[in-house]
């Protein structure tokens, strides 16, 4: 992976972190475009730590609700407990079989996942969009947000759709289930990263080198400072919008993956 590629997928990342389109089938999808070596130890690591860069661009935004010191900030970080740990078991298990590897190798289960939530977010809207402006995160909510969450382990799902849709659910506003869904990224996201940083540094070492750290260091900055841009558009379009145009986005992107790769069409664009 070279540094063009890196700032390539790192916009890719930051613009679609928090989108319902599945920044983590972006960015594979990305990488494949880009001829970037899939199945490398690095490369898997980078997928999540960049994310994580975009992550704290949530912490940056909504800093009074992370630092300010009261009963509130309190509650809202035990809310967010309960709300990844459902995503900690089947994380864990999912890393540990080997499932969660194969799956990031898999450009195909990222277009059939695009197509198949994208099919489903054309209708979402009318299902779930019930929710009572009064009503705030419980307990309860967040960890059945949290069960939710749960789905993204699938490249193409989407963790910010499944979050969302998990929220609107549980009787939120689109507004406010989309806030919740930033909120508990950044626990869940920061579990990964630490995750892939120990199993990095727990191997040869060859891939530590003064160039892969540079990249990992160029991909999180672009991806924070992209998603900081992207992600207050993003509640205002949700809120006023809803689901429907990135229902169409993902069918459209997912279908023209899948008919280039049962055309025998190389998706790299490189060679």
């Amino acid at each position: 992976m070279d540094l063009l590629q890196t700032i390539i997928i790192a916009i890719v990342e930051g613009l679609t972190e928090f989108l319902p389109v599945s920044s983590t089938g972006h960015m594979i999808i990305t990488q494949n475009l880009l001829g970037v070596e899939q199945g490398n130890e690095f490369v898997h690591a980078f997928t999540f730590i960049i994310q994580f860069g975009a992550i704290l661009s949530v912490v940056c935004l909504y800093w009074k609700r992370f630092f300010s010191l009261n009963e509130e900030t309190l509650r809202l970080y035990a809310k967010l407990v309960v709300g990844v740990l459902p995503a900690v078991v089947v994380g864990l298990a999912a890393k540990k079989s080997g499932l969660l590897g194969w799956l990031l190798d898999s450009v195909e289960v990222v277009a059939v996942m695009l197509i198949l939530g994208g099919v489903f977010m054309l209708f979402c809207d009318k299902l779930f969009n019930k929710g009572v402006d009064e009503n705030e995160v419980t307990y309860k909510h967040a960890f059945n947000i949290g069960l939710f969450q749960c789905l993204s382990v699938i490249p193409g799902m989407s963790r910010s759709m499944a979050t969302i849709v998990g929220g609107m659910a549980n009787k939120l506003t689109r507004k406010k289930a989309a806030e919740f869904s930033f909120f508990l990224a950044v626990p869940t996201m920061a579990g990964a990263t630490i995750l892939d940083l120990y199993d990095l540094l727990k191997g040869d070492g060859s891939w530590a080198t003064s160039e892969n750290f540079m990249l990992l260091g160029v991909g999180s900055i672009v991806s924070f400072v992209v998603a900081l841009l992207a992600m207050k558009w993003f509640v205002s379009f949700l809120t006023k919008y809803g689901f429907k145009a990135f229902g169409w986005y993902r069918i459209i992107v997912g279908a023209i993956i899948l008919i280039m790769i049962l055309s025998g069409v190389s998706l790299n664009m490189v060679d």
